[in-house]
């Protein structure tokens, strides 16, 4: 069972820094066979490469279309070069190949990164992790070809992201995030437009989502949805316990197969231990996880041919207690009466296990001449509190289950009168007739009228 290009043409990444005079070379040779990148013994020179430091591997004497496995990155791990498949001597359609991953738990930085080069191909696995990347470059032209499958956790740029143009060059975003530093929009939909795919949901069964400071503040990010509309959404989590798997499904399709494991390879074979439904025209199904546990799923259709089934993507999930989910309501805007205000807070806290609250005050006015703000209750979900000073009040509730916490803050702007309070909000506009601006059209705005009624101040010259 292959689902993607990777079981034809494997995986080689490129990692690349400008040159530093004083850093050690590194060659990794998986001498240890258990592809662990802290292994002295996968490294030639008998030690692990640190910051400073650059990394190698390439495929010297394989045969064409053959495959290395580099390392697993699932620790934290920081180099200043890597560079994998570094060169390759020919330029042939099946050029030798080194997989890199990176999964759930690991972080790799590096400076310069860069997938294929030389005429080497280069491919990064992401399913968990993060990398993180001062520039990204995918692919550098000619034979070379650059990709990574973004299948989850994050890749974060926070310098230049650039495609080689070799033709095959792609980023497959699935269930991960692609994080790039600033507002990068206007790049990032053009590699999305672009002819050459350079940047694709779940190999075109999906859509994308880009947004600038929405989702991250000053930060632009691109996420995928796959066209099955997947529960639980992928590289998402759930609750441990009995989770129902749904999807939706295009009207072609006649039967399915889903697979399920905790062991993401069993699905990509097609381990038949993984397989929980064979054959059925059916849209969800239910299976049992674990805590701390991370999950793989996929969903194979059938339009005609029962022995040719149409390999779809392989979806995550993490089975686990979940943090509480807490809204503090929209901020809010008030006015002192007799130099006091007391105010409702009204939270609502979500979450599957028992759960305490805390109130506290994160910033509040500088005024020596009045009392700090008093909440009535702090550990109460919705409770109260008594300011006596102009200004801004932020407020932040914490709820933990013992395990896992989650907050809000809310916001009060506390002002003179009710009409200063109007006044800021953004969407306030003033009666025409409100000529002292008191938000009242009286008889103080018909005294000034009046005193200025049938004055001329135009010009009586040409």
């Amino acid at each position: 069972m292959c689902r993607k290009l990777i079981c034809l043409t494997a995986s080689i990444l490129v990692l690349s820094l400008a040159g530093n005079g004083f850093a050690a070379n590194f060659h990794w040779n998986g001498g240890a066979g258990d592809r662990d990148f802290s292994n002295p013994a996968n490294w030639r020179e008998g030690a692990v490469p640190g910051p400073g430091d650059l990394a190698f591997q390439w495929p010297p004497g394989q045969a064409q279309g053959a495959t290395t496995e580099g390392p697993i990155i699932d620790e934290t791990v920081t180099v200043a070069t890597a560079g994998i498949g570094w060169k390759w001597a020919h330029a042939v359609e099946d050029t030798p190949t080194v997989i890199w991953e990176i999964v759930h738990g690991g972080e790799l930085t590096v400076t310069d990164v860069t997938l294929g080069r030389q005429n080497a191909w280069g491919q990064l696995d992401i399913t968990g992790g993060k990398l993180t990347a001062n520039n990204l470059q995918v692919g550098t032209g000619g034979t070379s070809v650059g990709k990574i499958n973004l299948d989850g956790g994050t890749l974060e740029v926070t310098g230049a992201l650039t495609f080689g143009g070799g033709g095959s060059d792609n980023i497959d975003i699935a269930g991960g995030t692609l994080i790039s530093d600033g507002n990068n929009l206007e790049t990032i939909q053009a590699y999305i437009d672009d002819p050459n795919d350079f940047i694709t949901a779940y190999g075109g069964n999906g859509t994308l989502h880009l947004d600038y400071d929405v989702t991250n503040a000053g930060q632009t990010t691109l996420t995928a949805l796959h066209n099955f509309n997947p529960y639980p959404a992928d590289g998402g989590g759930v609750v441990a316990g009995a989770v129902e798997l749904s999807w939706t499904l295009p009207a072609e399709v006649l039967k399915v197969d889903v697979w399920f494991s905790d062991d993401r390879d069993k699905i990509f074979n097609g381990d038949p231990s993984a397989l929980i439904v064979n054959q059925e025209k059916v849209t969800s199904a239910v299976v049992q996880a674990q805590p701390k546990t991370q999950y793989y799923w996929a969903v194979d259709t059938y339009t005609g041919d029962p022995n040719d089934p149409i390999y779809g993507s392989i979806f995550s999930f993490i089975a686990d207690n979940l943090p509480p989910e807490v809204d503090t309501g929209a901020d809010v805007v008030t006015w002192l009466v007799d130099g006091v205000m007391t105010k409702n807070l009204d939270a609502t806290v979500t979450d599957d296990d028992a759960y305490t609250v805390q109130w506290t005050v994160v910033s509040e006015p500088d005024d020596p001449n009045s009392p700090d703000a008093v909440i009535a209750d702090p550990s109460a979900e919705d409770t109260s509190i008594t300011l006596s000073a102009y200004g801004e009040y932020v407020l932040q509730l914490e709820a933990s289950d013992g395990e896992y916490a989650g907050s809000d803050t809310v916001t009060i702007n506390v002002y003179h009168d009710g009409c200063e309070a109007a006044q800021s909000l953004p969407d306030y506009v003033p009666f025409p007739g409100d000529l002292n601006g008191d938000c009242i059209v009286d008889e103080l705005d018909l005294a000034i009228l009046e005193e200025d009624w049938l004055k001329d101040n135009s010009l009586t010259e040409p």
